[in-house]
């Protein structure tokens, strides 16, 4: 009499009613796909408009920047590497050279500039004491540049009264009655035709009402044809340049850091003693 035989049961054996397929990545179920709630909903569209910015042409305006950058990187990290290595005290004879540099430059690119000063005194009359003529003077002073006295200098100078009142300067004396006109110009026979005109033009408006003031402006010295510029040559401006450059070095110097400084380690403190010790032991 045989035993009943038992066939051994597999593991992968699935019931005779259901089928189990395989789910692809692709598929909208997969934890994969864009679709399902495991992805980044916005992953594709970032990857997409990316790549189209890649390939979207350029502008040739952008293009030049881009190259104008590629090429001129290398070259601005060697001059970073070099500046940096550079002593600190480089900082003084660099900034003095620039300053020298600049004001080399500045003259001999200016324009040089003419002065021509004339003098007009005012003369106390009979009745009037010297200290009233002093008054007067400091008065007249104040309105030689006043449109209603460059008005009249205009003609013989030549130019506009606005550009009178700013090529011309009078100045005071404070214990003489006397007024300087001075007069700038680029030629030096203009400069002494503006100074002219204006103290002609001063007198002549003063003594117009000289028996009521009792003081009378008269010419003192003419202006002249100045031999030489009144304006900084090309070595002043130099040197006036190469010690603001050693200035502002030195400034540099005592504001920058010195790299190389460190502070120093405080005192290291000891630590608690144990109980053997604190025993004697």
């Amino acid at each position: 009499m045989s035993a009943p035989s038992s066939a051994p049961t597999s593991p992968s054996a699935a019931p005779a009613g259901s089928s189990t397929a395989p789910v692809s990545p692709g598929s909208p179920g997969s934890p994969g796909s864009p679709g399902s709630p495991g992805s980044p909903a916005g992953s594709s569209d970032q990857e997409q408009e990316q790549a189209q910015a890649q390939t979207r042409p350029q502008s040739p305006a952008a293009r030049l920047r881009a190259d104008l950058r590629a090429r001129l990187a290398p070259r601005t990290r060697l001059l970073t590497r070099l500046l940096t290595r550079l002593p600190r005290w480089s900082t003084l004879p660099a900034c003095a050279a620039l300053g020298a540099l600049a004001g080399g430059t500045y003259g001999l690119l200016q324009t040089p500039e003419y002065t021509a000063t004339s003098y007009v005194v005012a003369v106390p009359q009979s009745r009037t004491d010297p200290a009233t003529a002093l008054g007067f003077a400091q008065a007249y002073g104040k309105v030689a540049t006043q449109l209603a006295v460059l008005g009249d200098a205009q003609v013989a100078a030549r130019v506009s009264p606005g550009e009178l009142q700013s090529r011309v300067k009078v100045a005071t004396s404070p214990d003489a009655p006397m007024i300087s006109v001075a007069a700038s110009a680029t030629r030096p026979d203009d400069a002494a035709t503006l100074a002219n005109a204006v103290s002609r033009a001063l007198t002549t408006s003063a003594n117009h009402t000289k028996n009521s003031t009792q003081v009378k402006l008269l010419p003192f010295s003419r202006a002249v044809e100045p031999t030489a510029p009144s304006t900084l040559s090309a070595p002043v401006s130099t040197l006036v340049g190469l010690c603001a450059g050693g200035l502002l070095g030195g400034l540099v110097l005592l504001v920058r850091p010195r790299g190389g400084a460190r502070p120093a380690p405080g005192a290291a403190v000891p630590g608690p003693a144990s109980a053997e010790v604190r025993g004697g032991v």
